[in-house]
């Protein structure tokens, strides 16, 4: 899948040890990890550069699944508040390998999005869920 990020103007902080980023969502300095610095790549794409309403995203959306409790990274919905896309953020030491894409499907057994992304900075892999089809696509 094709992204190209901007260059965006992160407001970063360190408290004591630890560094700090400014989330444009959830509006609270949050702890930079580095899966966080994915995802906060990722809401300033889709918010500066697709022009998605920060209002029609949630950051960190729980999930209970068989009991335990899951986090979906990111979930964007349409104006009728029904999920349509949702993003699996990942360090970007970590590889998109099957693992991860088990986990994506196992979170759309919930939502039911028309799409699907996972991430970790530098591999993107898009997805369109066409019934019980997955489809790769390469444009958001």
């Amino acid at each position: 899948m094709h992204v190209e990020f901007g260059k965006y103007q992160f407001k970063l902080k360190r408290e004591g040890q630890q560094d700090l980023i400014w989330d444009i969502v959830r509006q609270k300095w949050i702890m930079l990890y580095p899966e966080e610095k994915v995802r906060q790549m990722w809401l300033h794409y889709l918010i500066y550069d697709k022009k998605f309403s920060p209002s029609l995203i949630q950051v960190e959306k729980k999930l209970v699944i068989n009991g335990l409790t899951k986090r979906i990274d990111i979930a964007i919905y349409n104006q009728e508040m029904h999920p349509v896309i949702i993003i699996e953020c990942k360090a970007p030491n970590i590889p998109i390998d099957e693992s991860v894409m088990e986990q994506l499907i196992r979170y759309n057994q919930h939502y039911r999005c028309e799409r699907l992304i996972v991430s970790n900075g530098n591999t993107h892999l898009g997805f369109e869920v066409k019934g019980s089809n997955i489809v790769q696509i390469s444009e958001l």
